[in-house]
């Protein structure tokens, strides 16, 4: 097969405990240098967390694998100082058509709105990420990536885990006050401690067929039901870097996965879809299965479990990395306060209590996609081809056309982290809700929203035509100047020389967040709405930053 990408090997160098045989304990062990445990390292780095990376490999994941990502995921990336590259090597992208037969049923604009930072996706195969973010962090003293180093048991203590590493030099012992657990969809650590995934495995089988062409095919994500090149079937197409196309063929479930890998079966399906002239070579073919599983909870002790160890979805709608990246943002900022003593353990309760909420929603909207792209009756494949009929002339049609729903952020709309409103507002900036971007003048300069939203809690105060009333910057002052991470900014129209302004020339950040003078809202630090507020009062925000970090009776 044709080779695009030149795969890294990283060295193995055993590490001072194993050299000495002294255990020392580390506050923080990931268990996985994958996306979502990189992603993870890279945050704990920027908030002085010392953190310990164990993989058992000693390359990036072999095979493009994951390829497309989304927005939320990207913002995360961003703020880490890796997203740029991602997006300059990606292909970025936002339109999506869907065919039925050889008809174009209708098409969809995934970022309609301007003035938004980061795309809404891009394409970039999983080893280029993973080959990012392992630069990204070996620029970090506060990352110690052990390579080659299988965990092969893991025993939890009252304040701590002691895990037992298999490296090339023989086994010694890790301890941790903490492990997260980004070890994949086959996770050890899972099985080590007997835990079980509930969920469905879903009777349908589909290859992926990475093709290597030149192909005047535009940077769009094209579906087809029933193909004329795959009859009864479904099929897509997506474009990646360096002329790699990830083409998806359904199989149906009795197809033999390891026959259907084999290129003189791959070669005719692509051919099909292609034209037998059009000159192609394979990179990587895999068959996968539906699979919509995960953990009852996400927290087991000072063990917490993020991305596919987590949960497994199906890939349509690339609800994958997509969903293990926010796994992996909204923990580190909770462990670190809880590191540093300025949040209760039972802070990370509320991780598994969100994420677990975010997996049941994208467990929701994969097996409804699954059930729509393959109907398990007779009456469900005619209400499929029927919609899909209608959804050529009658828009209403189109929002239950199902070819798998694009990953969005969650909403944590039910968190016990959230302060409810008490005041009327209008938009999705609601409680719980993933911050939205907008343009922003900072210090003179053409800036982001979310580059303001730097990983600390944030106050945002409109002060749009006015001055920040004395009383107000003395009272935001005096929190940015207490135990918790947190910064203040003033919104405004113009500029007006206040100190960490963020000038709305465009509007758009009153118009995405409701903004009068005097409205407050609190941001966490993932990003999220903590709580919003038309006029500001000291006592309530200091109660809602309390409830953000835990201190509340019943969190």
């Amino acid at each position: 097969m044709h080779a695009t990408f030149s795969y890294p090997k990283y060295s193995f160098t055993p590490s001072e405990e194993q050299r000495t045989g002294n255990v020392r304990r580390h506050p923080v062990v990931i268990v996985g240098a994958g996306p979502v445990g990189l992603t993870a390292a890279l945050d704990f780095a920027r908030k002085g967390v010392p953190v310990v990376v164990l993989d058992a490999e000693d390359t990036v994941s072999v095979g493009s694998r994951a390829v497309c990502y989304a927005k939320r995921a990207l913002e995360v990336w961003d703020r880490l100082g890796v997203g740029q590259r991602m997006i300059d090597k990606g292909v970025v992208w936002k339109i999506g058509k869907v065919f039925n037969g050889d008809r174009m049923v209708y098409q969809f604009d995934l970022l309609p709105e301007p003035d938004h930072k980061i795309p809404a996706f891009i394409n970039l195969q999983q080893y280029y990420l993973e080959d990012f973010l392992v630069a990204q962090a070996r620029k970090s003293d506060l990352i110690d990536l052990r390579w080659l180093s299988r965990v092969i048991s893991a025993r939890q203590e009252a304040d701590h885990v002691v895990l037992q590493v298999e490296t090339p030099d023989g086994v010694h012992a890790v301890e941790a006050g903490w492990v997260i657990a980004c070890d994949g969809a086959k996770s050890s650590v899972r099985k080590m401690l007997g835990l079980e995934f509930q969920g469905e495995v879903f009777k349908d089988r589909f290859l992926i067929a990475d093709v290597v062409m030149k192909a005047d095919f535009p940077a769009e994500r094209w579906f087809w039901f029933d193909p004329p090149f795959h009859r009864k079937q479904s099929a897509l197409l997506h474009m990646q870097p360096d002329n790699v196309w990830r083409l998806d063929f359904q199989l149906g479930w009795d197809a033999d996965p390891e026959e259907e890998k084999k290129p003189e079966r791959v070669i005719p399906r692509v051919q099909a879809m292609l034209g037998a002239d059009t000159p192609f070579e394979l990179e990587w073919v895999s068959v996968y299965t539906f699979q919509c599983r995960r953990l009852e909870q996400f927290r087991h002790g000072r063990i917490l479990f993020a991305g596919d160890s987590a949960h497994q979805v199906s890939p349509f709608g690339a609800r994958g990395a997509n969903s293990g990246v926010p796994d992996a943002d909204n923990l580190v900022w909770k462990l670190a306060l809880v590191l540093d003593g300025k949040a209760p353990e039972s802070l990370l309760d509320s991780y598994s209590d969100e994420r677990v909420a975010a997996a049941k929603e994208n467990i929701l909207n994969s097996t409804r996609s699954t059930d729509f792209i393959t109907p398990k009756s007779e009456m469900s494949r005619v209400f499929r081809d029927a919609v899909l009929e209608l959804a050529v002339d009658q828009p209403f049609a189109r929002s239950l056309v199902n070819s798998g729903r694009l990953s969005t952020p969650t909403t944590y709309t039910d968190s016990r982290l959230n302060t409810p409103d008490s005041d009327s507002f209008a938009g999705k900036m609601v409680p719980g809700a993933p911050a939205t971007d907008a343009p922003v003048e900072r210090d003179g300069l053409s800036g982001w929203l979310m580059e303001a939203l730097d990983g600390r809690f944030t106050v945002l105060y409109a002060a749009c035509d006015g001055p920040v009333p004395a009383e107000v910057a003395e009272a935001l002052d005096g929190l940015a100047a207490g135990p918790l991470p947190l910064v203040w900014h003033a919104v405004t129209d113009r500029r007006r020389g206040i100190a960490g302004e963020l000038v709305d020339s465009a509007g758009r950040l009153r118009e995405r967040y409701d903004l009068i003078p005097g409205s407050v809202y609190l941001i966490r630090p993932d990003q999220h709405i903590a709580a919003r507020w038309r006029r500001f009062d000291g006592a309530a925000l200091s109660a809602a930053l309390d409830r953000a970090v835990g201190h509340t009776v019943g969190c």
